[in-house]
């Protein structure tokens, strides 16, 4: 397995780096630590050298890739791609399905103001065209000291492609061992979902307890006897409030699906997700709307 690692030389590279090293001791994988460059510069000409200003950044980006790499604890593999596209987020992806990688881990933006998530132009870009999984790290995840996931938490919901995701994360949860918390968030403000004429705070619970019940039994019965799963149905008025009843530790991760808006095989962050970042600590895995083949 491998997983790419879309790196700058910054903090939120260095939170990316992080989350992606954490994830590979986990599920014992390899990094692959990639920097994107555009193909050519418009101010090379204004750069009087020996070398032209492609070469030189060239030159420092495989400089920062190498620290990045020798960054890398032992006994995880790493190697470095220096990318040289127009587009950071498409130079990525391109990457990902050439080493056919199994996720892309991204730090947050540096800029945000709410929060540790923060959505950048290239997360935002690889949140709405990803054919993989995209791992997003908060802010200050460099400094986090866990060296694994502590417990993977899989948010389903009751709309069509949840099945999907339960599936990637009973099986990341068995390959790596990893505790599994099944949540189904209940969010009793009539604006935050679609429901039916006649539903009450009542109805819309019972029915998320009698999905939560279904969701425990598969998972279950998929993974060995004894494995640690547990089910847990939280509620408020919004799906922040929702999100802050849960209990986080550092070293866990949430798991959601993309939403029904997502092209086929794409990724496409839906309004709950984007929701539950603006509260989240911890970091988050969306899974596209449809495996790949």
């Amino acid at each position: 397995m491998r997983l790419v690692v879309a790196y700058l030389a910054t903090p939120s590279g260095e939170d990316g780096l992080a989350l992606g090293v954490r994830l590979a001791r986990t599920l014992n994988a390899a990094l692959d630590i990639c920097m994107v460059l555009p193909p050519d510069r418009p101010l090379a000409e204004l750069i009087q050298s020996n070398a032209s200003y492609d070469d030189m950044l060239a030159e420092q980006a495989q400089k920062w890739l190498a620290a990045a790499v020798e960054s890398v604890p032992d006994g995880i593999e790493a190697t470095s791609h220096l990318i040289f596209n127009e587009s950071f987020a498409e130079g990525l992806l391109e990457e990902a399905n050439k080493i056919e990688a199994a996720a892309i881990v991204v730090g947050a933006a540096g800029d945000g103001l709410i929060g540790r998530h923060s959505i950048g132009s290239v997360t935002s870009d690889l949140l709405h065209s990803a054919n993989v999984p995209l791992a997003l790290a908060p802010r200050g995840e460099r400094h986090s000291k866990v060296t694994g996931i502590r417990e993977v938490t899989c948010a389903i919901g009751s709309r069509p492609g949840a099945d999907l995701l339960l599936d990637t994360a009973l099986q990341a949860s068995e390959a790596s061992g990893t505790p599994l918390r099944l949540v189904s968030l209940i969010a009793l403000d009539p604006l935050e979902g679609v429901r039916r004429s006649d539903d009450t705070a009542d109805t819309f619970r019972e029915r998320a307890v009698v999905h939560a019940h279904e969701n425990l039994k598969i998972a279950k019965s998929y993974l060995p006897e004894d494995f640690p799963v547990t089910s847990v149905i939280t509620d408020g008025p919004t799906v922040e409030a929702a999100v802050n009843k849960l209990e986080w530790h550092d070293g866990d991760l949430i798991m959601v699906g993309s939403s029904r808006l997502a092209q086929p095989r794409r990724l496409f962050l839906g309004s709950t997700a984007a929701k539950m970042l603006r509260v989240l600590q911890v970091p988050m895995v969306v899974v596209p709307k449809e495996e790949l083949k």
